[in-house]
Parts: structure tokens; C-alpha cells; sequence
């Protein structure tokens, strides 16, 4: 592997990779529903997708599967990529400096994953029959609109800040598929033994 390329834990490739695709599914198909039953705002003339809302619910379901696995893991392991605690004194002293930009990241991150806490919560709370009939005055309707724009802003700041504070060898770090032989999933079976036995064992 390149030394210009750095290395990511084969876990957090995993979360982010599959979150990821998931996300980026979800909020495609979520603008085909919006396109199909709203377009208040402005719409595209695509053609009718068959069961356009059933299929971003499926997405919205996967993600919602696999996003707990992602906030544990950036929260706990991976906290050092989002705010801390003087995020503010940061963003408005050091304007322009690389450290401003990695706390600029920071606070995307942050963003991020409260936007997609946001849509897992409200999307869960509509009703399938909202939008086929016209009832686009429901909040949680309102609210799944407002997270699918937010979490739309911060993915493509995401990415662009990637770029900014790694450049392209951050990017290819996640897509990399080698791994550290302590990270071999052969081994995580016998890790979350070990980890049961001293959370829960005598």
C-alpha cells in the first residue's frame, strides 16, 4: 500500500462504505418520491418510477439497519473525526489554516449524522398513504423534506472537505481492501465473545 494513501480500520471502511451507498440510494430515490407526489419547489419531468415510495423506504430501512453500527463506531472510535468540545473558538480564530478546514470537517460530520438520525426518525413516522393522496401538510413529512436537504448539503460537503483537508489519496483510504491481519473479520467473532464475557460474565 502507498504511504501517500493513509490507513483507515477495515470496520470503519466497511460502516461508511455501505452507509454510504445506502445514503446516496435513499436520497436519490427520496427526490424521485418528492418529483412524484410534491414538486412545491420545482420539479424534473421524469418519467413515473412503479412503487417509487416503496423502494426509498426499502433503502430508508437498510440504512436505518446498519446506521446505529456507524454512530457507535464514530462516536466512540472514530470521535476524533467529529466536533470537539471548541469547535467554535476554532471556526472563528483560525480561519483559513489547515486546522480550520479539519474543524470545518468536524462539524460536517457532526451534521451529518444528526441529518441522518433525522431522516431515519422521520421517515419512520409517515404514512405510505400521506403522499399518494395529497396530504403533504403533515410535519413529519415537513421534517423528512428538511433532513433529506440537510443531509444532501453536508454528504457533498463531506466529500468536498475530504478533498480539501486529504485530497484524492483520502478518498482512495476508503475504498482500499487490504487489511491488518489483527483486523481480520476471522477474528471478530472472538472479539465480541471477549467482549461479552467481561461486559456480562463472572
Amino acid at each position: 500500500m502507498s504511504k501517500l494513501i493513509p490507513y483507515q480500520p477495515l470496520v470503519l471502511r466497511l460502516l461508511h462504505g455501505i452507509a454510504g451507498l445506502l445514503a446516496i440510494s435513499a436520497l436519490i430515490t427520496g427526490f424521485l418520491v418528492y418529483n412524484t407526489y410534491d414538486g412545491r419547489f420545482g420539479s424534473i419531468p421524469l418519467p413515473l418510477l412503479p412503487d417509487i415510495q416503496g423502494i426509498h423506504g426499502t433503502f430508508g430501512l437498510f440504512f436505518l439497519l446498519i446506521f446505529p453500527a456507524l454512530a457507535i463506531y464514530s462516536f466512540h472510535w472514530g470521535y476524533r473525526r467529529l466536533l470537539f468540545p471548541d469547535f467554535w473558538s476554532r471556526l472563528t480564530h483560525q480561519v483559513g489554516k489547515p486546522g480550520w478546514w479539519v474543524n470545518l470537517q468536524r462539524l460536517l460530520n457532526t451534521a451529518m449524522l444528526l441529518a441522518a438520525t433525522l431522516s431515519v426518525v422521520t421517515g419512520r413516522m409517515m404514512q405510505e398513504a400521506w403522499l399518494p393522496a395529497g396530504e403533504l401538510h403533515h410535519v413529519w413529512y415537513r421534517l423528512h423534506l428538511t433532513a433529506w436537504l440537510v443531509l444532501l448539503i453536508t454528504l457533498l460537503g463531506h466529500i468536498a472537505m475530504g478533498l480539501k483537508v486529504g485530497g484524492v489519496p483520502l478518498l482512495l483510504s476508503m475504498v482500499q481492501t487490504k487489511y491488518r491481519p489483527e483486523e481480520s473479520p476471522y477474528l471478530w467473532i472472538g472479539y465480541l465473545r471477549e467482549k461479552f464475557h467481561e461486559r456480562f460474565g463472572r
